[in-house]
């Protein structure tokens, strides 16, 4: 590590020779698998990044310019650059370097990023920030060829060759074909356009030629002709953009240089770059969607830890069981096969399993199509990805009554990849679509019952469960919206979900001090079991409601309400759950105690409210 470790500014990065880039990339690829091995973080697509990112911070000042990457995970070798290096035994972990670009972290980070498709339209935003404020820095977007699968790059790529704003588009092309050139002449043209002489030449030319438009106007219709019979056109050169590639990703010196001319254009460019997902560490190249979001494993061998069975592995296999006596249903994601559970069913059911790439909107709008001519849809999502869905559950589900449904994955707290992935806002937002059933498993069992029910009902249904194992609460569903667990007369406690392990344990704790807690289980969110609540709450007249979710999609605001509405007088209520939702990273244990929602937390507030009643 003597060049990484070597580096202390952007200036002694300027001041490497050609070799000593080499050996650079060779050193971070060693710190990346060191580092992340005992972390865990997404591997693959930053091992095949190293050469682009450094190449990336030779021709552009990351604290004055602006380098947005899409999505943030292709981020490490950036942080590493930008003085985070020293910081990388905490990646991911609570009070830790975050996973994703933060521009609280850094100045060198210029926007959040955790999810796809998103930078083009950013950087542009920042392009037209510069231009119309008249201040001098460059602007950047890497964009992955799987961004390119969800519709809002387009719209970004459409805006920008239209606006004529100089910016650069680098597209990291690591598996996506984009209309290779073929031939020799085709070839020689390509190298041509990106000839610094050439690019002299023309800008020479437009400056003589504004003298003269309408011949400027012929010879350029003359150009475009020869150049369509040359040389494949690419989607990039009708939308506007000055198309050039593609370049070697894993050439840091060549990449250097075609970033400098691309820069250097002064107009709206796209760099075509291709990559290989792992590069240089091959265990990670021959298994990239092992090492794309990956935990702890043995960065020697790369042996992964086999993990034991999850919501989402139990989900998909119950998926099978109901594909196997119904076919008409069918199941669909969005670039998310593995992280879903759906790769048993896409192998057994290759005709009825839609991968439709990171589109979540054309998803459930395909769902909606299926729905309305007999189909039985199954949308596997995240919850965080399916937020960006919300107008087409309403108008093209829910305005007509269709029968799709929704397995939301990653519903509630999902730990390290923090902010951009808590499934804070799922009860909120599909809580406000009209006639959505939500369900609310706490066990594989439960799953497994509600899923069935969710498949043989009428109507829009979600069913919500999070990211990892069952707790020791494994029972199945009793078909009810509510269910009392333990009664008590002191107050009752609410909640749903896998939460209902804490809970149990809070009011175990509570009962060692002489309090009995009534724990009532929400199994579904809608309809909600109101009237299950209320009855308890009018013995015990006191409500802690918790819940991983946001302040806004609590089902105790709603309980509190209903309350007040049928004159249930409380003494005293508290409300527990993620408040504006927004929450760091950290271990899921970890985020339960720093926000009060572990046993510990629940019993103490409840002592406050019985202290605050009879402070003697």
């Amino acid at each position: 590590m003597n060049i990484l470790n070597g580096l202390r500014s952007r200036s002694d990065l300027l001041a490497l020779e050609d070799e000593e880039l080499l050996q650079l990339c060779v050193e971070l690829r060693e710190f990346l698998v060191d580092k992340v091995s005992a972390t865990g973080g997404h591997l693959a697509s930053n091992l095949g990044a190293v050469e682009l990112t450094v190449a990336l911070h030779r021709v552009y000042d990351p604290a004055v310019d602006r380098i947005l990457f899409d999505v943030g995970h292709q981020s490490y070798v950036h942080k590493i650059l930008t003085g985070r290096a020293g910081e990388f035994d905490t990646l991911r972990q609570f009070g830790g370097l975050a996973g994703f670009p933060k521009p609280a972290e850094s100045v060198c980070d210029p926007f959040v990023a955790g999810h796809a498709s998103d930078a083009v339209s950013v950087a542009l935003g920042m392009a037209r920030a510069r231009t119309l404020k008249k201040m001098d820095y460059q602007v950047v977007a890497v964009v992955g060829d799987g961004a390119l699968t969800g519709g809002l790059s387009y719209e970004g790529l459409c805006d920008l060759g239209q606006s004529g704003e100089p910016m650069v588009v680098v597209l990291n092309d690591n598996g996506m074909a984009i209309n290779p050139n073929v031939g020799g002449m085709a070839s020689w043209l390509s190298r041509a356009r990106v000839n610094p002489a050439y690019l002299d030449f023309k800008r020479q030319y437009y400056q003589v030629m504004k003298a003269f438009p309408e011949i400027r106007k012929l010879l350029h219709r003359g150009k475009e002709w020869v150049k369509d019979k040359t040389l494949p056109g690419t989607i990039f050169d009708d939308l506007g953009l000055y198309y050039m590639g593609p370049v070697d990703g894993h050439n840091v010196v060549e990449l250097e240089k075609q970033l400098r001319w691309a820069r250097e254009m002064g107009q709206s460019v796209l760099l075509h770059v291709t990559t290989v997902k792992g590069k240089g560490v091959p265990y990670a190249e021959e298994n990239p969607h092992i090492f794309h979001g990956v935990g702890p494993f043995d960065g020697k061998s790369g042996r992964v830890p086999t993990g034991g069975e999850t919501f989402s592995s139990v989900f998909g296999r119950e998926l099978c069981r109901l594909a196997e006596k119904d076919e008409r249903l069918c199941a669909v994601t969005a670039a998310m096969a593995d992280g879903t559970g759906l790769a048993d069913f896409a192998a057994r059911f290759p005709k009825r399993f839609f991968d439709v790439g990171i589109a979540e909107e054309h998803a459930v709008a395909l769902c909606g199509g299926m729905a309305r001519q007999g189909l039985l849809p199954v949308f596997a999502v995240y919850s965080t990805f399916l937020q960006r869905s919300f107008d087409m559950l309403i108008e093209d589900i829910a305005l007509m009554g269709l029968h799709a449904v929704f397995a939301v994955d990653r519903s509630g707290l999902v730990g390290a990849d923090g902010e951009t992935h808590q499934g804070s806002f799922d009860l909120a937002y599909l809580g406000a679509v009209p006639g959505m059933k939500i369900f609310a498993p706490a066990s594989f069992a439960e799953l497994r019952d509600m899923l069935r029910a969710a498949v043989e009902e009428n109507g829009p249904a979600a069913v919500c469960y999070p990211r990892g194992c069952e707790g020791q609460w494994t029972d199945g569903w009793d078909g009810g919206a509510a269910t009392v667990l333990r009664e008590g007369d002191d107050l009752t406690l609410v909640c749903h979900g896998v939460l209902i392990n804490e809970t149990l344990r809070a009011a175990d704790l509570l009962e060692e001090k002489g309090v009995r807690a009534e724990v009532v289980k929400l199994n579904t969110i809608e309809p909600l079991g109101t009237e299950t609540v209320l009855s308890s709450l009018r013995k015990t007249g006191r409500l802690l409601c918790a819940g991983e979710c946001c302040r806004s999609g609590s089902p105790g605001l709603r309980l509190l309400a209903a309350a007040a509405e049928q004159g249930c007088a409380l003494r005293k209520a508290r409300l527990l759950d993620l408040g504006d939702g927004v929450v760091k990273h950290g271990s899921v244990p970890q985020l339960r105690r720093m926000l009060g929602l572990d046993a510990e937390g629940m019993a103490k507030t409840v002592e406050d409210m019985l202290h605050e009643e009879d402070p003697t």
